[in-house]
């Protein structure tokens, strides 16, 4: 990966539905050479997906810090996780916690009903939770 891969996954993070023109207008490359990198970065994957981010300003979300056993492996549990009804994002982390997860959903009892769903989850042995009050993006 160079600069100019950089540069398009900069312009790709700001806005994923611009064309292979646009994003070769903005670092001096033609369509074909844009469409290429990009088609590179998935191949290689360094872009995993195209997404996006709604905020309908209705809702609520959380972050949930897990500690996972000891004789339990961290990557089988955040498997398991992924599966959690209002789980959006697992990622295993370094620190007092193994693992944090990002929760979505429509009301606080839902995100209340993830959570003692994800304390079940076999190798989970504590949790944190918060709630997010505002993202700023």
């Amino acid at each position: 990966m160079d600069k100019t891969d950089i540069k398009i996954i900069d312009l790709l993070k700001s806005d994923a539905r611009q064309s292979f023109v646009e994003i070769g207008k903005k670092i001096n490359l033609s369509e074909a050479a844009a469409r290429r990198r990009v088609q590179n970065l998935i191949k290689n994957q360094v872009i995993k997906r195209f997404t996006i981010d709604v905020d309908t300003g209705q809702g609520a979300s959380a972050l949930a810090l897990l500690s996972i056993g000891p004789n339990m492996p961290v990557p089988r549990v955040a498997k398991e996780l992924k599966a959690v009804k209002g789980v959006d994002v697992v990622h295993e982390i370094t620190g007092q916690y193994d693992i944090c997860v990002l929760i979505h959903a429509p009301n606080i009892g839902e995100i209340n009903r993830s959570v003692d769903d994800i304390r079940g989850v076999n190798g989970v042995s504590t949790t944190n939770t918060v709630i997010i009050l505002r993202s700023l993006r």
